[in-house]
């Protein structure tokens, strides 16, 4: 009876798992036109505790509960799980199911030559390592999960972060020195032009072989903060050795540019008039790739890239996505669609010319 229960579970388990691929599928499927990627970046950059996938499926779910009338607004403001309501003080509304989510599941990894990435071994449920060996944790699968808008849940107030609201033109106080030290800190050299008669007529360019990052300066402070957050993303992802960079330009500048928007987005800044038409041509328009297989591709690379980013500033207005007053040990595990490739990778290095050749990518 025990295992006819337990495969039971299993069952009822991968079933929601389908729905939650088919959802997500689905979700992506919408977000190919320049107007959709940005509302999805948008979310992301305030939702950004959460993986561009589970992201998406929150807020389809969110406005699917607001067309039937549960929900006041079209987008969620606060999304946690039903504990880490209840430890704010909070309760989800009796009959509100919730949206449900990628949640991972993790496993323990022993090995007493940590180096060596196959030499890790799965411990079981109470097994303990042996002496000397090295313990970590990671993901080894999915299960679904339940999260809840503030809207859905009564009690405690939550209280509200400031949204700052900027004057046409201008850049939030001390992002663009927040961006020179990230890109600083990558071991590149920051250098302010006159004019983009300097850079080959771009607003902005990444040099690999010298480390240098371009920015002209005959712009407004807003569109200077924009491009410098561009280049940095191409200096975090892109590169002679990044072979899907080099292949396909296009999915580069769509991931450079998408992160821009997320660090526009996140700092109350618009960046849409000049990142719609950018992203759009280029989500639509690289070479043996459907759009919906670069929205795939990408989307996960520029939330992270994104989060790395605003992590490392020293003020970000718009927060996370999650309720303000969660301790650590609240707030949600780290979200995945999918297990990891390799057993524990390291960050990925800025990337350089290994060749002598130039390599340069402008920020349109």
């Amino acid at each position: 009876m025990a295992r006819r229960s337990s495969e039971d579970a299993r069952a009822v388990r991968d079933a929601k798992l389908d729905e939650l691929h088919e959802r997500l599928t689905s979700a992506v499927q919408q977000v190919v036109s320049g107007e959709d990627w940005r509302r999805a970046l948008e979310f992301a950059a305030r939702f950004r505790s959460r993986s561009f996938g589970n992201g998406l499926l929150i807020a389809v779910q969110h406005f699917a509960a607001f067309e039937a009338g549960r929900v006041p607004d079209p987008e969620p403001t606060y999304v946690a799980g039903y504990k880490q309501w209840q430890a704010l003080g909070r309760q989800v509304e009796k009959g509100q199911p919730g949206y449900m989510i990628f949640a991972p599941v993790t496993g323990r990894f022993a090995s007493s030559t940590p180096q060596d990435a196959g030499s890790w071994r799965r411990l079981d449920r109470f097994e303990k390592p042996r002496p000397g060996e090295a313990v970590r944790s990671r993901m080894v699968g999915a299960k679904p999960a339940y999260v809840w808008d503030v809207s859905l849940t009564t009690g405690e107030p939550i209280p509200e972060r400031p949204r700052p609201l900027l004057l046409e033109g201008e850049a939030p106080d001390g992002l663009w020195d927040g961006l020179a030290a990230q890109v600083q800190a990558r071991g590149f050299v920051l250098l302010p032009v006159s004019h983009e008669g300097m850079i080959h007529g771009a607003n902005g360019m990444t040099d690999y072989t010298a480390g240098t990052v371009a920015v002209r300066q005959n712009m407004d402070p807003a569109a200077q903060v924009k491009t410098l957050a561009h280049e940095l993303a191409h200096v975090m992802l892109h590169g002679p050795d990044n072979a899907d960079a080099v292949r396909h330009r296009g999915i580069a500048e769509v991931e450079a540019e998408s992160v821009a928007l997320m660090i526009g987005a996140a700092h109350g800044m618009d960046t849409t008039s000049y990142t719609i038409p950018y992203v759009s041509e280029w989500a639509t328009t690289v070479k043996d790739k459907p759009p919906v297989e670069v929205v795939q591709a990408t989307g996960e690379r520029v939330r992270k890239t994104a989060a790395v980013i605003l992590d490392a500033l020293p003020n970000v207005p718009a927060g996370a996505g999650d309720p303000p007053g969660l301790s650590r040990e609240m707030r949600p595990a780290r979200d995945a669609e999918r297990p990891p490739v390799a057993p524990f990778p390291e960050p990925e290095p800025a990337a350089r010319s290994q060749s002598g050749e130039p390599v340069a990518v402008g920020g349109l």
